[in-house]
Parts: C-alpha cells; sequence; structure tokens
C-alpha cells in the first residue's frame, strides 16, 4: 500500500502541508477531496516525487520512496495523471502514449489492448496530434499514458476538470474497471462529491493542509464532507 506518514511539505517559507498522513489500498480507490489551495495537488507532488517533502515519509510497498527521484518512483510502478493533463500537443496519440514506455524494460513497451478498450477514441486517433484533441479526449490520452506504464499506483489529480459528461462517465467507469483488476492502488483528487462517492472506498478530506477527515465510504457522513467542499 502508499503509506504517508507526518508530512510536512513548504514553498519557500510557506507551509502547504501539516502533518499529513493517508494510506492508499492496492484493489480500492481512495478520494482526495477539499477547496481548491488546501494543499491536495501539493500531497500528489511530494508522493510522485515532484516536490521534497520537509518532514515526515512516504513509502510504498514496504519499502521507503521518500528520496527517490520522480523517474525512480514511476519504475516502482507510481504513475501520475496530472492536474491539467500535460500531454505533448505537437506528438501523435501514438507518440504521447508511447511516452509512457520510458520506465519500462525493453520487453515490456507495448500498449495494452485494455487501453483501448477503455478509451476506443484513442485508437480511432492514433495518427492525430495531441493538441488537435479535445479537451476530454486529452485527459483520456493523459489517463492511458500512465496506465502504459503498467502502474501498481495510479495517483489521479482532478481527471473530470472541464470535462463534457459524457467523458467523465467514461472516466469513472475507467476508474472502477482498473481497481477491480486487483492489482492496481488508485488515488484520486476530486472536488465533485457526487462524482467521488460513486467511485471511492475509502475518503480523506483536506483543509488548510492537514487531513481533517478520513475513512471508509461507510464512516463518513455526507454532510460533513461538503462542509469542508463548500467556499
Amino acid at each position: 500500500m502508499l503509506d504517508v506518514r507526518d508530512v510536512d511539505l513548504h514553498y519557500g517559507a510557506a507551509q502547504a502541508l501539516r502533518k499529513v498522513s493517508l494510506k492508499a489500498e492496492i484493489g480500492r480507490i481512495t478520494c482526495l477531496m477539499g477547496r481548491n489551495g488546501v494543499g491536495k495537488t501539493s500531497l500528489l507532488r511530494a508522493i510522485v516525487g515532484h516536490h521534497p517533502v520537509s518532514r515526515g515519509e512516504i513509502g510504498w510497498n514496504d519499502k521507503p520512496v521518500t528520496g527517490l527521484r520522480p523517474f525512480d518512483r514511476a519504475r516502482r510502478g507510481i504513475a501520475y495523471v496530472p492536474q491539467g493533463r500535460e500531454i505533448f500537443p505537437l506528438l501523435t496519440v501514438k507518440e504521447n502514449l508511447e511516452t509512457g514506455f520510458a520506465p519500462l524494460p525493453r520487453g515490456e513497451r507495448t500498449i495494452p489492448d485494455y487501453i483501448f478498450e477503455l478509451f476506443p477514441v484513442l485508437q480511432t486517433m492514433l495518427g492525430r496530434r495531441g493538441g488537435d484533441l479535445s479537451g476530454g479526449q486529452q485527459q483520456q490520452l493523459a489517463i492511458g499514458r500512465a496506465l502504459v506504464m503498467r502502474p501498481s499506483l495510479l495517483v489521479l489529480d482532478e481527471p473530470t476538470e472541464g470535462i463534457q459528461p459524457s467523458i467523465i462517465k467514461d472516466i469513472g467507469r475507467a476508474i472502477l474497471f482498473l481497481r477491480d483488476r486487483g492489482d492496481m492502488a488508485i488515488l484520486l483528487v476530486e472536488q465533485y462529491f457526487d462524482f467521488a462517492r460513486d467511485l471511492a472506498d475509502d475518503f480523506a478530506v483536506m483543509d488548510r493542509g492537514e487531513i481533517v477527515l478520513s475513512g471508509t465510504k461507510a464512516e463518513l457522513v455526507e454532510s460533513d464532507v461538503r462542509r469542508y467542499l463548500t467556499v
């Protein structure tokens, strides 16, 4: 499992995270929620190695990864779908997917068929440039690129942001399919409670750089969660 313990994170003199602890287990979807600016993305950046922590430990599969660089964490099976997607606009869809080969041994550098089953539009647009895709199609491409890495931990930062409802449903179905495969932990940052409620097995809610609520879906009270989501 992912095990974040007592993590602090600073941007210069500003403290973004305060003693944050979080777990995410294989075969379960853990949803991290909270208003804008409370530290959700900072926590994800700490987990995937994009920003060093000031204090605390991050472990994956019973091994510490706190000091590892992002590409070394990718080799350990940690894949990241960032907010804003960050696909390569001048590369084709196929070339964007193939950038996910980087952490893989040469013999495993193929695009799994199930990615095209989850997102059929990608197969029909393999020769199109990524920048020519709609926002929703780019989000599917970003998730597909992460899945090419064969991750055992998939970290998604607000995958529904700015996406049309039909593709939000497709993304939700894909996340449930990945959970049900039983070989992957999924950590999902989401602001929309209804989407998160339908997917998540476990919740954690952040406010001002701290985890203020956490538990299973059955344990959390909807009104308590929503209180920390309203502006």
